[in-house]
């Protein structure tokens, strides 16, 4: 058994807003809004490293959870966007927390990246103890302004939680993952270049598989969408998360949102909307909870915790 024990997030200071990117890309500031539900977003600065976000939302993540580094028994970190082929961020991040021997693993799934991690921290938690997911984007690095269709959709920042084994606010009681390569060059980022997306394949595809693995998850666990107080899920898009709302026939109020303030930060957004709602809602949880996402791969899945 595996518990949700804490969340942290950070986001750099810099706003990037739609006007800002309407003199850059030509898309007029109105469209990016009605495309997206996006008004603003973050940009890291010069010099930032995706390891270095990925240490503060660490820092803040471990601080809510009441533990040090040294409590961690292994670090898994998911980012697409980082600097080099390898190593990755996640044992950059275990040096930067004065870590020398314990495992640091990086999954490189952009998007879906931090569900993955949460997802396998529920089964290593036992062998492990606790386990540290960060997932930390620098995607403003990673786009065109020749492209807007991306440019206008994408932030940076970081998202951190703790697994347990054995205490934490929410239980973990199922998960789902899916993969599907044939839409593997939908969603892509080469060495050097910038991001690559047919947008029309992956919102179609997500808005039909997302809510097809929340409705199959909460079956399994005889549960209905209505039954579930919140949804924490990546934030993509606006149009998307009220698509998936429409699917699974519960009202949107019910889908955590911070879109509009942050963009889309791929593998971090799961873990910042957490963090952020965690906050916003700090008594313990007395209804189920669902966490899903949709990335690069096409990657996809759902996460059910229920009250501890």
């Amino acid at each position: 058994m595996s518990y949700l024990r804490a969340f942290g997030h950070y986001l750099p200071p810099q706003i990037v807003t739609n006007p800002d990117l309407e003199t850059r890309t030509g898309r007029a500031s109105s469209s990016i809004e009605k495309t997206s539900g996006i008004l603003e977003r973050r940009y890291a600065a010069d010099g930032v490293s995706v390891a270095d976000l990925g240490l503060a939302a660490a820092n803040a993540c471990l601080a809510n959870a009441k533990l040090t580094a040294q409590d961690i028994g292994l670090i898994l970190f998911s980012s697409g966007s980082s600097e080099r082929a390898f190593p990755g961020p996640a044992s950059v991040l275990a040096q930067k927390l004065g870590l020398t021997t314990t495992p640091a693993l990086d999954i490189p799934v952009a998007s879906a990246g931090s569900l993955i991690a949460i997802a396998l921290a529920a089964d290593l938690a036992p062998r492990y103890g606790n386990i540290l997911i960060v997932a930390s984007e620098i995607m403003s690095r990673r786009i065109s302004d020749a492209d807007p269709d991306t440019a206008i959709l994408f932030g940076d920042g970081a998202g951190a939680c703790v697994v347990s084994p054995d205490k934490g606010f929410l239980r973990i009681a199922d998960t789902a993952l899916f993969t599907d390569g044939s839409y593997a060059d939908a969603l892509q980022l080469q060495h050097g270049g910038a991001i690559q997306m047919k947008g029309l394949d992956v919102i179609v595809q997500a808005s039909r598989k997302i809510p097809r693995a929340v409705e199959d998850l909460l079956t399994k666990n005889n549960l209905k969408p209505s039954d579930v107080g919140v949804i924490l899920m990546h934030q993509a898009n606006l149009n998307l998360i009220r698509k998936v709302a429409t699917a699974l026939a519960v009202p949107e109020d019910r889908f955590f949102r911070n879109i509009s303030h942050y963009g889309n930060t791929s593998s971090a957004s799961l873990l910042i909307a957490s963090s952020e709602w965690r906050a916003a809602n700090p008594t313990a949880p007395t209804t189920p909870i669902v966490l899903a996402t949709f990335g690069a791969g096409f990657n996809w899945g759902a996460i059910l915790a229920l009250p501890a």
